[in-house]
C-alpha cells in the first residue's frame, strides 16, 4: 500500500467462519478499526408505530438503548415475523448476535442473548484489551486462576485465563491472547499473585505440560493444582461434558456471574457437531469457554 493509503472491509454478516468473521474478530491483533452499523441506521426502516402500551421488556431496552421511535419498534416487529431467526443476521442489532451460528448449540442460545444485553464494560484494561478486569482482588477472599494454554503463535489458538471467586463462582478478570511458554507463565502467577496468591489450575493436555513445569520450576510458584496427586487437570470424555454442564447451567441459573462479552461470544459458536463432538463452529475459537469450564468444574469439586 502506498503511504497514507486505507483499506476498507465491508461486508453484512453471514454466519460464524469465513474471511470476514475472522478479520473482524482479530481486529484488535490487527490494528483495524471495527464500525458496527444496526439496521436503525437506516432513515427509511420504518412503518405504522405500535402502542407503546404493548412493547415488550425486549423492545423496551431497546428503544431506551438505542433512542428508536415507535415507528423503528414496529419496522422491527414486522421483519422478526418475516425473517424469523434470520432476521438476527439480515438486519443486524449488534456485532455478536448478527453472526449466526450454523449447528446445535450447546449453550442456551436466549441466556447468551439476554446476558449479552447486560453486561457492563470492564472496570479496567490491560496489555492492549487482552487483559479484562470486571473486580480487582478483595482482602481476604480466595481465587482461583483456571488456564487454557496454547503455543502462543500468532496463527495458532489463543493462551486463555480466567479469575474466579472461589466461593461465588464470580468471573473476576480474563485473558486472552498470542502467549505461550515462559511468557505465559510468568503473566499467570503475576495475575494470581496479584489476586492473594490464587490457586492456578492448568489444564495440563497436549502442551500442558510446559507451563506448568515452568509455574513450578521457573516461577516457583506454590499453588498449583493438583488432580489425584499429578499437576494440573486433565480433559477427558467424561470431564470435558461435565465441565462444559457446569458452564451452561451457571449461565441458565446466574447469568449475571458471568461478565465476558468474549467469553459469551464463544458460547454462541459453541456447538455440538454432527459426530456428536462438542467444539467451536469452523473459523471460531472456545480457548476462554474451556477456561471458565475447566475453573467451575474444580470449583465443584473442592479446590485444594
Amino acid at each position: 500500500m502506498a503511504p497514507g493509503a486505507e483499506v476498507i472491509l465491508e461486508s453484512t454478516p453471514q454466519g460464524v467462519g469465513g474471511c470476514f468473521y475472522q478479520e473482524w474478530h482479530a481486529a484488535d491483533e490487527t490494528g483495524t478499526v471495527r464500525h458496527f452499523f444496526p439496521w436503525w441506521k437506516e432513515p427509511e426502516y420504518r412503518a405504522r408505530a405500535v402502542d407503546e402500551e404493548t412493547l415488550t421488556e425486549d423492545e423496551q431496552k431497546l428503544r431506551e438503548r438505542a433512542g428508536l421511535t415507535l415507528e423503528q419498534i414496529g419496522f422491527r416487529r414486522e421483519r422478526r415475523a418475516g425473517f424469523r431467526r434470520m432476521a438476527a443476521q439480515e438486519y443486524a442489532e449488534d456485532a455478536e448476535s448478527c453472526f449466526l451460528a450454523s449447528g446445535d448449540s450447546y449453550f442456551e442460545m436466549e441466556a447468551i442473548e439476554e446476558r449479552l444485553k447486560d453486561l457492563q464494560d470492564p472496570l479496567e484494561r490491560r496489555r492492549n484489551g487482552e487483559l479484562e478486569i470486571w473486580f480487582p482482588p478483595v482482602p481476604g477472599k480466595r481465587y482461583m486462576v483456571a488456564l487454557d494454554p496454547a503455543t502462543g503463535l500468532s496463527t495458532g489458538d489463543y493462551s486463555a485465563a480466567q479469575v474466579i471467586d472461589l466461593e461465588t463462582g464470580l468471573q473476576c478478570a480474563e485473558f486472552q491472547g498470542h502467549v505461550g511458554g515462559r511468557e505465559l507463565a510468568e503473566l499467570v502467577v503475576k495475575l494470581a499473585k496479584e489476586y492473594n496468591e490464587a490457586l492456578v489450575v492448568v489444564e495440563r493436555n497436549s502442551i500442558g505440560g510446559t507451563p506448568l513445569a515452568m509455574l513450578q520450576e521457573v516461577c516457583s510458584y506454590p499453588r498449583v493444582y493438583r488432580q489425584n496427586g499429578q499437576a494440573g487437570w486433565m480433559t477427558t470424555s467424561n470431564s470435558r461434558p461435565a465441565a462444559l454442564d457446569k458452564l451452561n447451567m451457571l449461565l441458565i441459573q446466574e447469568p449475571g456471574r458471568l461478565m465476558s462479552r468474549r467469553l459469551l461470544a464463544e458460547c454462541r459458536t459453541f456447538v455440538r457437531k454432527a459426530d456428536g463432538s462438542m467444539s467451536a463452529a469452523s473459523g471460531a475459537h472456545d480457548d476462554l469457554v474451556m477456561a471458565m469450564a475447566m475453573g467451575l468444574a474444580v470449583r465443584a469439586a473442592g479446590c485444594r
